[in-house]
């Protein structure tokens, strides 16, 4: 990075510093509930199961202009694709074998925990051109088997070992079934060694300038500081690893794109663009920084297309950030608003043990989550563990929710099982989260059957679907539901009570 962010960067750690240290005899003792708890909503909905019988279904999204084809992800490695309205039998892409512990890969599909496995899918801009270099391709992001990574070691100035990989790898369609992912197109992109299971990021998406984007948490373990964690900030502000960052490429083989002024990448397997903010800095791949794990970010179909990133908090703020270009959003120096207590060799206490003040607009060049007047999208443990990012709703099915970012939280009991997920809609403009009412279930803002919510997907008409389980990857317990208006049952003639039957017989004399 230049001088001037590299400055830049320093202060805000020091001044954090400062005042972490200057608040540690007055901080409140960490408590789930620092915030108020999320309302009910106004918006009722129903969830029409569109498959079931899956593993752990993570994500969906449909080809450019497609709107009979749903691509779904397993995160046991299984690509599925439900084509008007129906699972098909066929998976699209079988690589099982490469994020299984069944084959090579490091996902135990037998534990509900593991964060590993097949998690993003972005088809390109150009898919439906034959005259494209995109034209049939698509890309995954996956954790796999180390086999020499295609990025630098991202864990600079660590000595600890990598267990495994997570990657982007391009894919052609089939040229003669459009269902089917050809297996031999197989080409990887880059690839970051990994030391911890967790904080993998997970989703790839195009934005409207024609770039992917891909969200990296920040290596894992806990309080960004550990094994593969670079001190003494920790690698969500440290500019020598892309871990903790987002990071914008162009995927495409740069051999076929001999014309384009963007930088060919260290690898030659893809191009860094050049109005990168930190192309100065070792990672010149980076669009923004400061992420602990944003598991799910979605570019916004309509309006201004805002990059809308849903960040995994850890002791007790889940946030909701609107990214933009070269923007720090802040961890590990907070969480949401507050003040986080990242420690630098345990110098300032344990990491992660008090709960620091408030602290919304300061430490100052730091970003925090989405406000309006209504209020901040974050929210605390009383109400979930963890923020499962979803879409801007853009659909015609329910206009009450046009504009509005449908998600979900993983699990409303995190102990001794994950149970009990929940769906939200968050007002952009306003700063208000409030729950979605469904009515079908005998708790009405809770999902039955303590299913847990791992991700969402969104069609080319802009309708929404919540991927959910109740079982390990390797269970029967996943199913897609479709985001649907509620249409109450008519009222009968017992439900509409004595002054109903009354008028009834009045009007029948």
């Amino acid at each position: 990075m230049s001088k001037g962010r590299q400055m830049r960067t320093t202060s805000i750690c020091a001044a954090a510093a400062v005042a972490v240290m200057g608040l540690a005899s007055a901080a409140i003792a960490q408590s789930q509930d620092v915030l108020p708890n999320i309302p009910t909503g106004t918006i009722a909905v129903s969830l029409k199961p569109i498959a079931t019988g899956m593993g752990a279904p993570d994500y969906g999204i449909s080809p450019p202009g497609d709107a009979s084809r749903l691509f779904v992800l397993e995160q046991n490695g299984l690509l599925k694709v439900i084509q008007n309205g129906a699972l098909q039998a066929t998976p699209a892409l079988d690589i099982r074998n490469l994020v299984s512990t069944t084959g090579t890969g490091p996902l135990n599909p037998a534990s509900a925990n593991d964060e590993r496995g097949l998690l993003g899918l972005a088809f390109h801009p150009g898919f439906n051109d034959p005259a494209n270099v995109g034209f049939h391709t698509l890309y995954t992001y996956t954790s796999e088997a180390l086999n020499s990574p295609t990025y630098a070691n991202p864990n600079s100035g660590t000595t600890a070992p990598q267990n495994y990989q997570n990657q982007i790898t391009e894919w052609k369609i089939s040229a003669t079934n459009a269902n089917v992912v050809d297996p031999s197109t197989r080409r990887v992109v880059m690839s970051f060694g990994k030391n911890a299971g967790n904080h993998n990021g997970g989703t790839l998406a195009y934005g409207p300038d024609g770039y992917m984007y891909l969200a990296l948490g920040d290596g894992g373990n806990a309080n960004d500081a550990g094994p593969s964690h670079i001190e003494p900030t920790g690698n969500a502000q440290n500019m020598t690893t892309p871990l903790g960052k987002m990071l914008r490429i162009d995927p495409v083989l740069p051999t076929l794109k001999p014309t384009s002024t963007d930088a060919i990448s260290g690898n030659g397997q893809y191009r860094i663009p050049a109005d990168n903010p930190f192309l100065s800095s070792a990672v010149p791949e980076t669009y923004a920084l400061g992420f602990r794990n944003p598991y799910r970010f979605a570019f916004d179909k309509g309006g201004t297309h805002d990059l809308i990133v849903a960040d995994v908090g850890q002791n007790t703020v889940e946030e909701i950030d609107r990214v933009t270009k070269g923007g720090n959003y802040g961890w590990a120096v907070k969480e949401g608003t507050f003040l986080f207590n990242h420690v630098n060799n345990g110098t300032l206490g344990n990491a992660g043990t008090v709960q620091l003040p408030n602290s919304p607009g300061s430490p100052g060049g730091l970003i925090d989550p989405i406000s309006g007047p209504g209020g901040t999208l974050e929210y605390d443990h009383g109400d979930g563990i963890s923020i499962t990012g979803g879409f801007v709703y853009r659909g015609t099915a329910i206009p009450q929710l046009i504009g509005k970012y449908v998600f979900g939280d993983l699990a409303l009991v995190g102990s001794p099982v994950r149970i009990n997920g929940r769906l939200f809609y968050a007002d952009l403009q306003d700063g208000t989260i409030r729950t979605l009412q469904l009515p079908e279930f005998s708790s009405s803002d809770i999902l039955p059957n303590q299913l847990t919510v791992h991700g969402f997907g969104e069609d080319a008409n802009g309708e929404l679907y919540a991927m959910v389980t109740n079982t390990p990857a390797n269970g029967t317990g996943g199913i897609v539901y479709q985001i649907v208006p509620f249409v109450p049952e008519p009222a009968s003639a017992a439900l509409l009570g004595l002054a109903g039957v009354a008028a009834l017989v009045r009007r029948r004399r």
